[in-house]
């Protein structure tokens, strides 16, 4: 508009209308047609830049009340603060645009490593690994940081330790941790073998990550039993007749006994046709397993406490801890005990087959080596059985599967349980060891004797009670049909 003004002479602020020869207003704007000499468009001036005195008073009127209403409201301090505000956000979402490309960025990296630890685990892991069809449980074995709290164990502790008579209702998980630390570092084991201390503590946490929460068969249960073979040790003075490689097998072993027990014992895994019973052919599909999971574990590379260890050497350990772990079933209580027995007369330490038959008995008394402890630890430990036998009995009803007598809630008591178990099974094993251990006897078989003849006392008890209850019913009976 300026340039118009300009070229025909005018005053700036005038303002103008165009009109073609035929006084048709064009719009002007960068899209009007062009004019020739032909066609020539008209300038005419419509008004111009100057204000009148009236209009002139009437801005200046405004331009003071603007000025007296930015004064009053601090309308510059405002857009000051409003300026410097928008700096402040606009500086804050470029810092979070760089947060999102960081987190997008390291999103990308955990996924490229979950899909190398995937493609790795592919390749190294058994394809069955803790399946169980019974249980929607899946252990996982994997903990990256050793973070369980470092118990220091007084002088008192570690002297305890060392006998049947430790109290193990009174540790915390990570205090039966740092005790079986304890135990690897005081049997010369961490040095012998050279064991990373940090993987010893990953290993051993680990292990207790992968024993369920069951009544019996749970990590406190894995302890007694290591703690009970660390007392035979102690008190049989082992080290002296075994290899430290036989020491690291024992207690290995004892540690790893009941990994990932599901709580049901091998006959139902067999009735049920369980997937770990169809997997091990009905042959000690729990001992399987637990050799199973523990050697799933060793394989990991921050959980191989035997990685320093030559070939030769890790597959003596390895086809060590299986064989005893396999001869925690049961089933095979009479044929490992009679073989030993067998031996007995002309036990020969620098035989072979004696000293693995040896090994097979201990890891045994160890497994069911509660009765040997004080009534008032040993005692609970019924009472936690039971209650995972009538879980299974209680299964085996609803599902229409054989129940044992001695599972059954309906038949079974605790005197009777423990007086068939303390006389068939207990004693005869343990006065056998005594045979080649006469220092097991008043520890060990003692306790056991004691053991049978309080039960004994209670079974008595429940017998006159039942009795008199039964005269007591035959008597209402009586009375009732005299009238």
């Amino acid at each position: 508009m300026d340039l118009f003004c300009i070229a025909t002479g005018l005053p700036r602020n005038t303002t103008i209308s165009l009109l073609t020869a035929d006084n048709c207003m064009v719009s002007i704007d960068p899209t009007m047609p062009a004019n020739s000499e032909r066609s020539p468009y008209k300038v005419i001036p419509v008004a111009t830049g100057q204000l009148s005195e009236k209009e002139e008073l009437f801005q200046n009127l405004l331009g003071q009340i603007a000025e007296q209403f930015s004064r009053v409201f601090k309308i510059n301090e405002l857009k000051t603060e409003v300026a410097n505000h928008l700096a402040m956000l606009e500086k804050k979402v470029e810092l979070e645009g760089l947060k999102v490309v960081e987190i997008e960025k390291c999103k990308s990296d955990i996924k490229k490593m979950r899909e190398e630890m995937a493609a790795r685990s592919s390749r190294t892991n058994c394809p069955c690994k803790y399946s169980f069809l019974d249980e929607n449980k899946r252990p996982t074995p994997r903990r990256d940081v050793p973070s369980y709290p470092k118990y220091m164990l007084s002088q008192e502790t570690i002297e305890a330790l060392r006998k049947p008579t430790f109290d193990v209702w009174l540790w915390e998980p990570n205090e039966m941790l740092s005790c079986l630390e304890h135990m690897y570092h005081d049997l010369g084991l961490v040095k012998d073998f050279n064991i990373n201390p940090i993987t010893l503590k990953r290993w051993l946490l680990c292990i207790h990550d992968n024993y369920r929460n069951n009544p019996f068969h749970n990590f406190r249960h894995c302890f007694c039993v290591t703690q009970m073979m660390y007392s035979m040790i102690s008190l049989c003075n082992l080290q002296e007749k075994f290899s430290q490689i036989d020491i690291l097998i024992l207690m290995t072993a004892a540690v790893c006994h009941d990994l990932d027990h599901p709580g049901y014992n091998n006959t139902y895994q067999i009735n049920a046709r369980t997937e770990l019973a169809v997997r091990y052919n009905d042959i000690s599909p729990l001992e399987n397993h637990h050799c199973a999971v523990a050697f799933q574990i060793i394989s990991q590379p921050e959980y191989n406490i035997f990685s320093n260890v030559n070939q030769d050497q890790f597959k003596q350990i390895r086809q060590g801890i299986i064989t005893l772990i396999l001869a925690t079933d049961m089933a095979r209580h009479a044929e490992i005990l009679d073989s030993f027995k067998e031996k007995m007369d002309n036990f020969d330490y620098s035989n072979e087959e004696h000293m693995t038959c040896l090994k097979m008995v201990l890891i045994k008394c160890c497994d069911i080596s509660n009765e040997v402890r004080p009534m008032e630890v040993a005692e609970p430990w019924v009472d936690c059985l039971l209650e995972e036998y009538f879980m299974q009995s209680d299964r085996e009803k609803s599902e229409g599967l054989p129940v044992a007598p001695f599972m059954d809630r309906d038949k079974v008591t605790k005197p009777t349980a423990q007086i068939g178990f303390l006389k068939f099974v207990l004693i005869p094993m343990f006065e056998t060891v005594t045979k080649l251990f006469p220092e097991v006897e008043d520890v060990m078989l003692q306790p056991l004797w004691e053991s049978r003849d309080h039960y004994e006392e209670l079974k008595q008890i429940d017998d006159a009670m039942k009795e008199l209850q039964k005269k007591k019913s035959d008597s209402l009976t009586t009375g009732s049909t005299e009238k």
